[in-house]
């Protein structure tokens, strides 16, 4: 669970924009929109096999 502390008189959009930067460094908006809607096993067989390919040509360049 994320949580942002807020101090007194501290300004309401600098605590909305402390939440913004936890969600998108916890990647929580990013799982949620992958969750959205169900893949076939055939489709992330093939997401899987892609990220694979990029991680291994990354690793080979390096």
């Amino acid at each position: 669970m994320i949580t942002v502390k807020v101090r007194i008189g501290e300004a309401l959009e600098k605590s909305l924009r402390a939440l913004k930067k936890k969600i998108d460094k916890e990647g929580v908006m990013k799982a949620v929109k992958a969750n959205r809607y169900a893949k076939k096993p055939s489709l992330k067989k093939k997401e899987k096999q892609k990220q694979a390919m990029k991680y291994n040509k990354k690793r080979r360049v390096s």
